[in-house]
């Protein structure tokens, strides 16, 4: 990944290789960047560069921004240590923020700032917060399954009817972060026994999200696991798409539906701490909250700003309730177990 200017143009690159989480990475550098604003993202390019954009324009920050997975920006910073050339990280999941905040490399953050987002969906040490929240759900194609006749628990797509018939992404931070939650909810034999049942139903394997949306819409599988939002990514290129939304474990005995966040946190090596403040603040400001409610349909997490009305309200939603903060400890063994089973 290259670092993208947003305010200038200044490039190089340098291919670094790194294996913490993942087993190698093809990674890219700039010159120093100055008084420049260092954002490694997460988060994809698309959804929230028109964001980023405003951002430099509204505060006259120049800001430059280094896009890559999540599994693969985390281990980066852990290998650059105190010399990462990132101010500010903003992660596609709770457990690579928290696995940065466990090895020492955040500044705490402002409680004013703390305190615009519940508990719930923030470091209780105050390190990193969340910005937006996404359920993990089950994507299904209406013209092939009926709602009636959905699994009740994600747990229910290793059994034998599902054989063949559902996509995931293994790699993809999302889906490690959930393994990661289900190791915490329902422990690491019973989430084995699943991850080892999807595999023997000759589970699909896409490189992401938008590919099992794409995949759902066509026929090409009938479910997959992904995260809320991309359904209404699809709409906005399919309008007539034959997809809904199933959130899972709902039942008296359903294991819930895992609710992760994208969130943000600033280095504590990074000499522009003021400025890496600000668009911590500008992230969770009305203007960029509603940005995400209506471009990317997340949930917005700052107090003041509803989510669209197709979603089910979080509060209304039976969860898998891990403390967000613990995933950060299961992130490189989650990724040691979907390998073991074979899923990547």
């Amino acid at each position: 990944m290259a670092f993208l200017p947003v305010r200038r143009a200044r490039r190089c690159l340098l291919v670094v290789a790194v294996a913490l989480l993942v087993a190698a990475a093809g990674t890219a550098c700039t010159d120093d960047g100055g008084d420049e604003l260092v954002i490694y993202s997460g988060r994809n390019q698309n959804l929230i560069r028109p964001l980023l954009d405003e951002f430099a324009r509204d505060t006259g920050i120049d800001i430059r921004v280094r896009y890559g997975d999540t599994s693969e920006l985390a281990p980066t910073i852990l290998e650059e240590g105190d010399n990462t050339r990132a101010d500010v990280f903003f992660s596609q999941d709770a457990g690579a923020l928290a696995a940065l905040g466990d090895a020492g490399l955040l500044a705490p953050l402002p409680r004013p700032l703390l305190d615009r987002v519940d508990r719930r969906f923030r470091d209780p040490d105050g390190r990193w917060t969340g910005v937006t929240a996404r359920a993990r759900v089950i994507a299904y194609n209406t013209d092939r399954i009926a709602e009636a006749d959905l699994p009740p628990s994600a747990l229910a797509l290793a059994e034998p009817a599902w054989r063949g018939r559902v996509g995931v992404a293994p790699t993809n931070a999302s889906f490690v972060a959930y393994v990661s939650a289900l190791i915490e909810e329902i422990g690491e034999d019973r989430t084995r026994a699943f991850l080892e049942g999807l595999r023997a139903n000759g589970v699909k394997e896409y490189d992401n999200n938008v590919l099992i949306l794409d995949a759902v819409a066509s026929g090409e599988i009938d479910l997959g696991l992904t995260n809320h939002y991309y359904l209404y990514g699809e709409f906005k290129e399919r309008p007539d798409a034959p997809v809904a939304n199933h959130f899972p474990g709902q039942g008296p005995e359903g294991e819930g539906t895992f609710v992760n966040v994208a969130g943000v946190a600033v280095l504590a090596a990074s000499e522009q701490t003021e400025q890496a403040r600000r668009f911590v603040d500008y992230l969770l400001s009305e203007k960029a909250q509603e940005y995400f409610r209506d471009e990317t349909t997340e949930y917005p997490l700052a107090a003041g700003v509803a989510a669209i009305p197709e979603l089910p309200p979080i509060a209304g939603l039976r969860t898998i309730d891990v403390p967000l903060d613990r995933l950060g400890r299961d992130l490189s063994a989650s990724l040691e177990l979907i390998k073991d089973v074979g899923l990547t």
